[in-house]
């Protein structure tokens, strides 16, 4: 749909929700034509990032990350900083030797003029605790930054929506 098109479906449009409707489907229907090559490296770098969390390679973790990347884990643990992030998981892998996180893309929006993204998706997490395995899932939300071309994680936020397993699940860790 051209801007021109989608000025005129504005104006005609009244009322509150009918009136944000336009802008919605305008605007997500033009970062769908324009970011497919965008949305597909976004994928990769996810894909290699899961990778890397599988093997433990903490210098893979880091490659996809922007050097003052944030991230908010599922315990509500703040990190700040590519070095603080990785330092972080590093140590994990280490507590518990089966580690496993995957994050897995439900929708990603690009904003070609400012070079950022959006990614929303759910992940899980799996590992063995002393009183057995335990699976811990949620949803998360990615921004992701282009520099030089290469599309990095900016900041990511993981919200636990379910735990199964002991004592682990029953109250947030501190």
């Amino acid at each position: 749909m051209t801007p021109l098109r989608c000025r005129s479906m504005q104006r005609a449009m009244l009322g509150g929700a009918m009136l944000v409707l336009p802008y919605v489907v305008c605007g997500q229907a033009a970062v769908r034509t324009r970011s497919s090559a965008d949305v597909r490296a976004i994928v990769a770098s996810r894909s290699r990032s899961n990778a890397a969390i599988a093997r433990h390679d903490t210098a893979g973790i880091a490659r996809e990350m922007m050097p003052d990347v944030t991230v908010v884990s599922s315990t509500s643990a703040i990190g700040m900083g590519v070095a603080a992030n990785v330092s972080r998981m590093a140590a994990q892998f280490v507590r518990r030797p089966d580690t496993r996180w995957v994050r897995t893309p439900d929708s990603i929006a690009v904003f070609d003029a400012w070079g950022v993204a959006s990614e929303r998706g759910h992940w899980v997490g799996t590992w063995t605790e002393p009183d057995g395995p335990l699976v811990i899932r949620g949803s998360y939300h990615a921004q992701w930054r282009r520099l030089d071309g290469t599309w990095r994680i900016q900041g990511e936020l993981f919200v636990p929506l379910r735990c199964e397993g002991g004592a682990y699940c029953r109250a947030r860790p501190q």
